[in-house]
């Protein structure tokens, strides 16, 4: 019997996650996000399979745990060091005094607007406290956000994922009473982040050095090579007491910028896995998810309530107040506060709550489950109209289905691919202005998926992806790239 469960449970799994393959024209149909589509689907579908026992549910937080390296070190990877460092005053401030002002808002609403004990409602603070910008991108569709606003969420997620996560751990861990448990606390914490970080850093310098000099020669074992690495370096800052999460994304960020060998085969590798695990995590939770628990009163009360707070006082107001100081415009600032969605996070952090043996742990789960919802169903639904009603700039994606690769034996001296970002200075220039005669050249220009005649007299586009050729060490990189505001 417990082999036709399991049978069952594998043959739903893999129909939703074929479904996925689907999911942008069923979405696109139904005008329902698809995180919040599969999450409700396999809700559904739990009804039909036996309860989850605790080693299931135990089963679940690793699964999610390890999908969430996955997710971590591929977004660090998109940002990569160069873009972070020019808005990291802006995500720290909102990935890191942002989720502790969330988290402590949410807990200070669950105890004295709904009756909490302190110990569950900073439980659930802990754990609505981060974002998860990926259902954002999600939504987008084949769009891109542009400028700083879609660097800032994108680091806000990876910086307050781990920040939180840390946060659950501690409050969950924490010993003594009074003064003592928060000082206690609060060390054990810091521990976590620095252990993170150091581990992070470290382990991805030297996994920056093996890409490019490790001639690792079977391309199949390279494409994996990094997120195998990704998930070693979680578990030994976590071996160590700190936080595999923080050192996952760091290490990702190190690695976004590095020029090695099958370096595009990596990326779309990557981003393929943690598609595959942002759909695992919710798919998860709505198998581990009861809905008896979740349509009793007090709990939905108490869901919707949150999940209001959360999108129209604790975002806008209090994060709003902490971000005045980041030159945004006016709409840019407005998109940030409204996309601050919940999504795989959370969901990892309920499921430590159901494990950590606290009094109405299964209500909170629901509670959490509830808030998820209507966060990605509203929120993230919402998205790409916000997105234009604010004036956000975003970019189309061109679906091209074709490439014609040229692979090179070794490193090529000088040669280069970029993407023409709106507003640099190669955005409106021609080619002539762009290249500067002898010293460096324009080989290729492609324009949504079609390849364009590189003439003196060619006005590049933004979008346009176009190769280019520089003496020695000699980079046109800035030439392609946004100003950062200061």
């Amino acid at each position: 019997m417990q082999d036709a469960n399991f049978t069952l449970i594998v043959l739903i799994c893999a129909a939703v996650v074929l479904g996925a393959v689907f999911s942008n024209r069923l979405t696109r149909l139904l005008r329902v996000p698809a995180p919040a589509l599969f999450l409700i689907l396999a809700s559904v579908a739990a009804l039909f399979l036996p309860a989850f026992e605790d080693t299931a549910r135990l089963i679940d937080e690793r699964v999610v745990s390890i999908a969430l390296v996955v997710i971590l070190f591929d977004g660090g990877m998109r940002i990569g060091w160069k873009r972070i460092r020019g808005s990291l005053g802006a995500i720290t401030l909102i990935g890191i005094a942002g989720t502790a002002v969330t988290a402590a808002a949410i807990a200070a609403a669950a105890h004295f607007l709904l009756g909490f004990d302190w110990t569950s409602s900073l439980l659930l603070g802990a754990a609505l406290s981060p974002t998860d910008p990926a259902v954002v991108f999600s939504v987008l569709g084949q769009r891109e956000i542009l400028g700083r606003s879609g660097t800032i969420l994108e680091g806000e997620s990876g910086a307050n994922d781990p920040v939180g996560i840390a946060l659950m751990v501690t409050l969950i861990g924490v010993t003594g009473t009074g003064w003592q448990a928060i000082g206690n606390g609060l060390g054990a914490f810091t521990l976590q982040l620095a252990i993170g970080a150091i581990v992070g850093i470290g382990g991805g310098l030297a996994l920056t050095w093996v890409l490019r000099h490790g001639h690792l020669a079977d391309e199949a074992l390279t494409v994996i090579f990094p997120i195998v690495a990704a998930v070693l370096l979680y578990a030994l800052a976590a071996a160590f007491g700190g936080s595999g999460f923080l050192a996952a994304f760091i290490a990702g960020i190190l690695v976004g910028d590095v020029r090695a060998p099958y370096k595009r085969d990596i990326v779309r590798f990557n981003s393929g896995m943690a598609s595959l695990a942002e759909i695992a995590v919710f798919i998860l939770l709505g198998l581990s998810v009861r809905l008896a628990d979740v349509f009793q009163p007090d709990v939905l009360i108490a869901g919707f309530a949150i999940a209001a707070l959360l999108i129209f006082v604790i975002r806008p107001v209090l994060v709003g107040l902490l971000i005045a100081p980041v030159r945004l415009r006016r709409g840019e600032r407005a998109f940030v506060l409204w996309a601050g969605l919940k999504g795989a996070v959370p969901i990892l952090l309920g499921m430590l709550i159901l494990g950590s043996g606290v009094a109405d742990a299964d209500r909170l789960y629901a509670i959490i489950f509830i808030v998820v919802v209507i966060s990605v169903l509203l929120q993230g639904g919402l998205v790409p109209l916000f997105a234009r009603l604010f004036r956000v700039p975003t970019h189309a994606i061109p679906v091209r289905p074709w490439s014609l690769d040229i692979r090179f034996a070794d490193e090529p001296d000088g040669l280069h691919r970029h993407v023409v970002a709106a507003g640099s200075p190669a955005d409106g220039r021609t080619v002539a202005d762009v290249a500067h005669g002898n010293v460096d050249w324009i080989s290729l220009i492609s324009r949504s998926g079609r390849n364009i005649p590189v003439r003196n007299a060619t006005t590049l586009e933004a979008g346009d992806v176009v190769l280019t050729q520089a003496d020695g060490d000699a980079s046109l990189e800035d030439q392609f790239t946004s100003p950062t505001p200061e």
